[in-house]
C-alpha cells in the first residue's frame, strides 16, 4: 500500500538522520551521464539492474520507479541542472518505516570523464535508520555495479 512521505527540500541531503554517500568515476562526459539519469528515464533498467521499470511523470517534473521485488517510488524532481546535478525526493512508496527520502546525484568533470557522487538521505524510526545503515554496503555495491553498467551503456551508445 502506498504511503505519502514527508516532503523535504534539497538541504535534506546534508541534514538527514541517515545519509549514504558513494562516489565513482565514469569515462563518459557529464552531459551524457546527466542525460541518462534525468532525460532517458525509461532506459534506467538497461543499466541499473535493481530497477524493473521507470517512467517520467508530469512532463518530466516527476518520476515513477519500480524496483525488482515490488518496491515502488513516486518522486518529485528537486534539481535538474544539466551536466551537474539531478535530485529528487520520494513522495510515495510502499516501503515500510521510511518517513522521508531524497536522492541527490552530483556530477563533476574529471580527467577523463565524470566523477559521480550519489547521496541517499533518509529519515525514519530507529529500526529504519538501523536497517538503512546496515544496507549501506549492499547499496554501495549496487550503485557501483549500476555505474559500471551505465558507463558501458554510454560507451556503446557513443560508438553506435
Amino acid at each position: 500500500m502506498a504511503r505519502r512521505l514527508r516532503p523535504v527540500e534539497l538541504d535534506f541531503a546534508e541534514s538527514a538522520p541517515v545519509r549514504l554517500a558513494f562516489t565513482t568515476r565514469l569515462s563518459a562526459a557529464p552531459g551524457a551521464v546527466y542525460r541518462a539519469l534525468a532525460e532517458e528515464v525509461a532506459d534506467t533498467p538497461v543499466w541499473f539492474s535493481s530497477v524493473a521499470a521507470a517512467r517520467p511523470l508530469d512532463g518530466g517534473a516527476g518520476r515513477e520507479v519500480r524496483l525488482r521485488g515490488g518496491v515502488f517510488f513516486r518522486e518529485t524532481i528537486m534539481a535538474a541542472d544539466p551536466g551537474e546535478r539531478y535530485a529528487y525526493r520520494i513522495d510515495e512508496t510502499n516501503t515500510p518505516g521510511v518517513r522521508a527520502l531524497l536522492e541527490d546525484w552530483r556530477l563533476r568533470p574529471a580527467d577523463p570523464g565524470t566523477l559521480v557522487h550519489w547521496t541517499m538521505a533518509g529519515e525514519g524510526p530507529a529500526l529504519f535508520r538501523l536497517a538503512m545503515r546496515a544496507a549501506g554496503p549492499g547499496i554501495g555495491q549496487s550503485f557501483r555495479g549500476a555505474m559500471r553498467a551505465l558507463d558501458r551503456h554510454l560507451t556503446k551508445a557513443e560508438t553506435a
